[in-house]
C-alpha cells in the first residue's frame, strides 16, 4: 500500500503587493526525497519554502501534512532573544536529556554551544539554527542556504551527514557541488511556475536549456500563426464577414495568449573592463609571518603572483585567509617578511562583509555618492567605465527594477546586495580583482556569468571562497591554509589541490592479499564458516575506483592538451613546469588506482 506524501501543496496561489508569486501551484514531497529547489534570485524560492513550512499562509489552496509528520525549517534569521547561549536555543525543541544531539552536530558545524547569544555573529546564529534542525531530526527538512557561513570542512561534514541520513529534504543552495552530490530531483521556479525533474542537479542545466528551447520554438510558431491570421483578417474578411467572425475572435485569442506569456528574465549585463596593463609581476611575498594573540596565521610564506593568475585561498573559517589577502594587497603589515607590489596596479575589492554598502542609503544614492562613480553636476547619472549612464539604466543591467532604485539597500536580499556590490566594482577599470566570498547568495545563472567574465578578464584575480565548483572553474593556483601557520601552494583548482594532497599523504599499509580460494578451504576446519571476500570499506572503495580512474584520465588528457602547445614553455615556463609536474603525479595516481582496483577485483572474486 502506497504511503501518504510527507507534504502536499494543492492549487496554491499567493500574491505580494498585488503581484502574483504563485498561481495554482501543486507540489508533493515523498519519503526519501532529496530535492534541489532552484530559481533566479527573487523568483520566490524562500517564499515557497516558508509556505511548505507553514510559516506563510497562501491566499488560496491547501497544505496537507499527515498527522505525526514533523516538518523542520532552518530559519535564516532566528529569534534567539529568549536564550542565553546558542546551545540553549539549538536544544530548545529536544526532550530533556537529548542535548547531546546538539553537541554531536555542533562539532561538525563548528559552532560553540556555550557561546553567548549576545555576542554571536550572524553566521554563528545561522549555524545554531542548522544544528537545531539536524538535532531535532524531523521527517522532512527544509534547508534554505545551509552552507552560507560554513567553511569547506564544515560543508563536507554536512554533505556527508545529508548523504547518509534517511530523512527527506528540500534544499536551496548556491553551491553547485553540494547540490550535485546530494540531490535526486529538482524543483525549478521559473516565472511563477514550478517544474519538477526526477533527476539530480547535475542534469538541471541541460533540462533548463531544453525547456527554454521548446518554449522558444512554440513562441515562434505562435508568432507565425498570428502573422498569417492577421494578414487574412486584413485581406479576406470583407467578403465573408458573418461566416468568419469566429476566426477573428480566434485571432484575438491568439494575441491574448501571446501577450500573457511572461518573458524570461535575462542575465545581468555584467562586464569587467581591464585598466592599464599591470607589470608582469603583480605581487611578490618573501618570508611572510603573521600572528594574532600568539596564534600563527602564516610562517615563512613565499608567493609570486604574475599578471593573469587566478589565485584561490581555501581553508577553515578563522584560519586567516582574509588576513593573508590583506597582507598581500598592502592593507595589513606582516610581522616579518616583505610584500612587493608590481607597477600600475588598479585594485577593485569585493568584501564579504559588504562593508562598502551603507544599508541606510537607497540604491540610487549608494551609486551616485560613490566618489569614483560620481558625474560632476548630475544627480541622476553615474560614470560607468568612463561613460556617463543613467542610474536606473545601470541598475537594470544588474536585474534591479525601477521601483527598487529608491528602496534602502538594507531591504535587499543577500543575492541582490552581492549584485549591487558587483555593479560598483564593475563600473571602474581594474587590473587586480580581490574577491572575498563573492559567490554567497548568487543564483546559478549569475554564478555562470561571473565565471565567464573572470575567464575573459585580462587582469589578475585573488579569490577567497568555500564554493568548490567555482574554485575549480576559475582558479589556476590554490593556496591551502590548514592552521598553525601552514599555507601550501598547489597548482590548479580545488579538485587539483585534493588530488595533489592525496598523493603527498602517507600511504596506508597495503592490505594482505586474500588467500586463494582452494587454499583457504583446505586450511580451514570444516566447521569454520568461510569469510567474506571484501570488507564494507573495501566494497565501497571498489565501487568508487572506476570514477576516480575516469576523473584522472580526463585530467591527464587535459594536461596533454595543454602541454601540446609548442610555445607554452617559452611563453609561460612556470605554468609549463607545474603542468608537467601535475601530469607525472596524475599518471602515477592512475597507475596506483588501477593496481588497487585489480587487487580488490581479484579479492572480490576469490
Amino acid at each position: 500500500m502506497a504511503r501518504a506524501p510527507l507534504l502536499q501543496l494543492s492549487s496554491i496561489s499567493l500574491t505580494f503587493g498585488g503581484n502574483p508569486v504563485f498561481d495554482g501551484l501543486d507540489l508533493t514531497v515523498q519519503e526519501g526525497d532529496r530535492v534541489a529547489l532552484v530559481g533566479r534570485n527573487g523568483s520566490g524560492k524562500s517564499t515557497l519554502m516558508k509556505v511548505m513550512a507553514g510559516l506563510i499562509e497562501a491566499d488560496h489552496g491547501a497544505r496537507v501534512v499527515p498527522t505525526g509528520t514533523r516538518v523542520g525549517y532552518m530559519e535564516q534569521e532566528p529569534d534567539l532573544s529568549a536564550f542565553e547561549t546558542l546551545g540553549d536555543f539549538a536544544a530548545s525543541g529536544l526532550p530533556e536529556g537529548e542535548r547531546y544531539k546538539v553537541e554531536m552536530v555542533a562539532e561538525g558545524l563548528k559552532f560553540r554551544p556555550d557561546a553567548p547569544v549576545s555576542t554571536a555573529s550572524g553566521g554563528e546564529r545561522r549555524r545554531a539554527a542548522l544544528a537545531k534542525l539536524l538535532a531535532e531530526g524531523p521527517e522532512l527538512m527544509l534547508l534554505d542556504e545551509p552552507t552560507n557561513h560554513l567553511d569547506i570542512q564544515a560543508i563536507g561534514w554536512l554533505e556527508d551527514y545529508l548523504r547518509d541520513t534517511r530523512t527527506a529534504y528540500v534544499l536551496i543552495s548556491h553551491d553547485r557541488a553540494f547540490l550535485r552530490h546530494l540531490t535526486r530531483a529538482v524543483l525549478w521556479i521559473d516565472r511563477g511556475e514550478v517544474r519538477r525533474m526526477e533527476k539530480g542537479f547535475e542534469h538541471f542545466e541541460d533540462w533548463r536549456e531544453e525547456t527554454w528551447s521548446a518554449e522558444d520554438d512554440a513562441r515562434h510558431k505562435l508568432d507565425r500563426k498570428i502573422k498569417a491570421e492577421a494578414r487574412w483578417a486584413v485581406e479576406g474578411i470583407s467578403a465573408r464577414r458573418k461566416r468568419n467572425m469566429g476566426r477573428v475572435r480566434a485571432l484575438q485569442a491568439l494575441r491574448a495568449e501571446r501577450a500573457s506569456q511572461i518573458r524570461r528574465q535575462g542575465t545581468a549585463a555584467m562586464e569587467l573592463e581591464s585598466g592599464q596593463q599591470s607589470g608582469k609581476r603583480v605581487i611578490e611575498a618573501l618570508g611572510l609571518a603573521k600572528s594574532f594573540a600568539e596564534k600563527p596565521i602564516v610562517k615563512n610564506f613565499d608567493l609570486r603572483v604574475l599578471r593573469g593568475d587566478r589565485v584561490a585561498f581555501v581553508g577553515p573559517n578563522g584560519v586567516g585567509k582574509t588576513t593573508l589577502l590583506k597582507m598581500l594587497t598592502g592593507e595589513l603589515e606582516p610581522d616579518a617578511g616583505t610584500v612587493k607590489q608590481g607597477t600600475n596596479l588598479e585594485m577593485a575589492v569585493f568584501d564579504q562583509t559588504r562593508s562598502a554598502l551603507d544599508f541606510e542609503m537607497t540604491l540610487w544614492d549608494g551609486l551616485v555618492n560613490d566618489p569614483e562613480m560620481r558625474v560632476s553636476g548630475r544627480s541622476d547619472q553615474v560614470m560607468v567605465r568612463g561613460t556617463p549612464k543613467h542610474v536606473v539604466g545601470y541598475l537594470k543591467d544588474f536585474l534591479f527594477d525601477e521601483a527598487q532604485a529608491r528602496a534602502p539597500i538594507g531591504s535587499l536580499s543577500g543575492g541582490e546586495r552581492a549584485r549591487l556590490l558587483l555593479a560598483r566594482i564593475m563600473a571602474k577599470p581594474s587590473n587586480l580583482l580581490v574577491l572575498d566570498e563573492p559567490t554567497n547568495d548568487l543564483d546559478v545563472e549569475t554564478l555562470d556569468l561571473l565565471q565567464d567574465i573572470l575567464g575573459e578578464y585580462d587582469g589578475t584575480v585573488l579569490l577567497v571562497s568555500h564554493d568548490r565548483d567555482f574554485i575549480d572553474r576559475v582558479a589556476s593556483t590554490t593556496i591551502a591554509m590548514e592552521g598553525d601557520g601552514r599555507a601550501t601552494v598547489y597548482a590548479g583548482g580545488w579538485s587539483d589541490y585534493q588530488a595533489q594532497k592525496a598523493l603527498t599523504a602517507p600511504a596506508p599499509e597495503a592490505a594482505k592479499p586474500a588467500p586463494k580460494k582452494a587454499e583457504a578451504v583446505k586450511e580451514a576446519p570444516k566447521d569454520t564458516p568461510k569469510k567474506a571476500g571484501l570488507t564494507f570499506t573495501e566494497k565501497h572503495r571498489l565501487e568508487e575506483l572506476p570514477g576516480v580512474m575516469e576523473k584522472l584520465e580526463r585530467e591527464i588528457a587535459k594536461l596533454h592538451e595543454l602541454l601540446s602547445d609548442a610555445d607554452l614553455f617559452t611563453r609561460e615556463p612556470v605554468k609549463f613546469a607545474k603542468a608537467s609536474e601535475m601530469l607525472v603525479e596524475r599518471e602515477a595516481a592512475l597507475s596506483a588506482a588501477e593496481e588497487e582496483w585489480l587487487t580488490l577485483e581479484e579479492k572480490a572474486g576469490s
